[in-house]
């Protein structure tokens, strides 16, 4: 076969998708306009150190994705314990929570006080489940959603959690209840059937980078191409279809036909580089589509042990840190010195806002100040190095007008005959990297013949938290 196949976006749906063509041996190109693939699930180097752009856990529930992940690393694919914790008010709870340290740091009263909330929530509980508040509420009381997730969910989003729609929730933890959770405490989770409360996970060695790199060097031995500083700046459409692409790098511009085109740009911008423009109603869906940025602040700490967890969310309104990853907990190659430690603190933002714009040293010395302020490091001059990455459109934001302007933008590529988006962004769906990658290879076999709804990924009974 010598279908010619566009992949815009070398995260983990496009160059998914990119693999599984080139092996079948269908002409494909993935088009990076960054230097490293993988979007967000990236791996940056600074100084011998690697860390991630947040921590991304490789564990599945599809075995096609399963054994791609161990084709492309083999024997650089480990298995990590999962540890992670939720500081609130001084002190530490783990999760998957356990039942005698919760006692322990809440006590008997507010114990007490979490199960007659739970209770009352299953008596009188929101009669429509609309925001993310109203969903979490009913399913674990409101006591301990305004202990255990409120804080936290508004820092990532940047609004109330009235505003947030009960779709993330869904998706996120779906199913998940105070009574499986309290189960998974007793019991154990059994089999992972849980996903979001498993106990271990894998991991490449020198973190999700090494995986993209892998699965590349499957796609240009098998004939397909990766470019790097590369974006594709207009969609040419004919009738029906996609009949060329603009192509812009250092080098220039050019136009290329092609028989497919597979897109994880962020859905938004790739409706607006399409031409003859859409209609006005779709070009409006579109631009109401909106995203949640981010910036990591990775410390270098010269302190051998700081603290067991892989990761940490910080559930505390008087600091702006969201979440702390410590990469030697996740791989130990990550960190050139044994007797270092490297953090990636989280912040969560939108692009032009004050801590987007904030100057590096600025970040620097904020998490040194914020982690120093909640005890996890003992003495600031113990920082002696930083590196701040900003990332921009990381999450697609699920607020009140996003399903419906969703729905407008599908209809309209719809009409599109051989053109597919996926992954996270291209599709605007908060799915997890296992997801996203299963929306590139669905594509792929689509194009091969096969006939998938790439939009039931994630919805789909199979990934559901519990199977009924």
């Amino acid at each position: 076969m010598s279908n010619k196949v566009i992949i815009i976006g070398g995260g983990p749906a496009g160059i998914t998708a990119g693999y599984h063509l080139a092996k079948n041996g269908i002409s494909c190109s993935v088009y990076e306009k960054e230097n490293l693939l993988g979007g967000i699930a990236k791996t940056i180097e600074y100084k011998g150190y690697y860390f991630d752009l947040g921590g991304h856990r490789f564990f599945t529930k599809n075995n096609e994705i399963n054994q791609i992940w161990h084709e492309a690393l083999k024997e650089d694919f480990f298995k990590r314990p999962r540890l992670s914790r939720i500081y609130y008010k001084n002190k530490f709870y783990n999760y998957p929570i356990k039942l005698p340290e919760v006692i322990r740091n809440l006590g008997m009263w507010q114990s007490f006080l979490v199960l007659v909330s739970y209770f009352r929530s299953k008596l009188f509980p929101y009669k429509k489940e609309d925001s993310f508040e109203e969903y979490v509420s009913n399913r674990f009381g409101r006591k301990l959603y305004e202990t255990f997730f409120k804080s936290y969910t508004e820092k990532v989003w940047g609004m109330p959690c009235t505003e947030l729609k009960a779709e993330w929730a869904a998706q996120r933890i779906k199913n998940l209840s105070l009574v499986t959770a309290v189960l998974n405490a007793v019991f154990g989770n059994r089999g992972n059937k849980i996903k979001t409360l498993i106990s271990e996970f894998e991991y490449p060695k020198y973190g999700p980078g090494m995986m993209w790199n892998g699965m590349a060097k499957i796609i240009t031995s098998n004939g397909g191409e990766v470019a790097f500083g590369t974006e594709i700046t207009r969609i040419n459409i004919e009738g029906n279809k996609v009949k060329s692409v603009i192509v812009s790098s250092k080098n220039g511009e050019k136009e290329l036909a092609i028989d497919y085109l597979l897109s994880s740009m962020p859905l938004r911008e790739m409706v607006m580089r399409i031409y003859p423009k859409p209609e006005n109603s779709f070009i409006e869906a579109a631009r109401k589509l909106k995203y949640r940025d981010f910036v990591t602040v990775a410390l270098i700490i010269d302190e051998e042990n700081m603290f067991p967890d892989n990761w940490i969310y910080i559930h505390a309104p008087e600091v702006k840190l969201g979440r702390i990853q410590n990469f030697k907990n996740w791989s130990s190659f990550m960190t050139p010195d044994s007797k270092k430690t490297c953090l990636g603190l989280e912040y969560f933002c939108f692009e032009g806002d004050d801590i987007w714009n904030m100057d590096d040293k600025d970040l620097i010395k904020l998490g040194t100040e914020e982690l120093f302020k909640i005890e996890l490091l003992s003495d600031k001059a113990k920082v002696i190095d930083g590196k701040v990455v900003r990332v921009p459109k990381a999450y697609p934001v699920y607020d009140g007008t996003y399903k419906e302007s969703l729905e407008l933008v599908k209809e309209y590529l719809s009409s599109i005959s051989n053109l597919q988006v996926i992954g996270r962004n291209g599709m605007h769906r908060y799915n997890n990297m296992d997801h996203s990658m299963l929306t590139g290879l669905m594509a792929a076999k689509n194009i091969m013949g096969e006939k998938h709804n790439i939009w039931d990924v994630n919805a789909d009974e199979e990934y559901h938290e519990e199977q009924k």
